[in-house]
């Protein structure tokens, strides 16, 4: 760790903050889309459904290509953005952490949602009888009981934006110290001379993050299903 260099420890820092960023605005989100695709039917569901997980299928060069259409200052919501309150996305690191939050939003969801499903009805339709309003139900039941699933579903979406590339390159660029991450300092480094050394020692701090996200994540999912079986 000592031989890491201030610059790389400056991509180092910078992931950590994107990550951590997109990941706490994201989780909202999902836990309300979660909740939304777990306990109820309505018409386009399954087109919902799709349109949520489509970034785990699109090319991310395509996701950071349509970011910046949209998000771009020439584009419909950033250049409002831009205008009306001096919010600007493209080549900054806020829009890193948007591209990073939209890349990992699906495998942020996917865990919550299950969790969702696996909770028995029966307690939410108990406390109702009992008087509790809808949000009370939610905020005392069945948040709490999915609670596992909740945290192992921002540990992945995590892991997805620590590591998140080609939306994020896309988006906004490669600029050392703003939007320059791990992976894309990797990419630079590999095409440097005597690079190397500095792109290996990027990559086994990848390695590590990548590999406790997913320890965290597995242990949390092992709890959750502990939790609602009562073991």
């Amino acid at each position: 760790m000592s031989d890491i260099s201030p610059a790389e420890w400056t991509a180092i820092l910078l992931s950590l903050r994107v990550a951590i960023i997109a990941t706490l605005v994201a989780t909202p989100f999902g836990i309300a889309l979660a909740w939304l695709l777990a306990r109820r039917d309505f018409w386009g569901k399954s087109m919902l459904d799709a349109f949520v997980h489509l970034p785990l299928v699109l090319p991310p060069v395509v996701t950071g290509y349509l970011l910046l259409l949209t998000f771009g200052r020439k584009g419909l919501v950033g250049g409002f953005l831009a205008d009306t309150f001096g919010i600007v996305f493209a080549f900054r690191w806020t829009g890193a952490a948007l591209a990073c939050g939209l890349m990992s939003f699906p495998l942020l969801v996917r865990p919550m949602r299950l969790s969702i499903e696996a909770i028995d009805r029966r307690l939410e339709q108990a406390a109702e009888t009992l008087g509790a309003a809808p949000w009370k139900v939610f905020f005392t039941v069945t948040l709490p009981l999915a609670l596992p699933g909740v945290l192992a579903g921002m540990v992945l979406g995590f892991a997805k934006a620590i590591g998140e590339f080609g939306a994020t390159i896309t988006f906004v660029s490669n600029i050392p110290g703003e939007t320059q991450t791990i992976s894309s300092a990797i990419y630079s480094l590999i095409q440097t001379p005597d690079g190397d050394a500095a792109a290996g020692r990027l990559v086994i701090v990848s390695i590590v993050l990548a590999l406790g996200a997913l320890i965290a994540a597995e242990w949390f999912a092992r709890r959750a299903t502990q939790r609602l079986h009562g073991n």
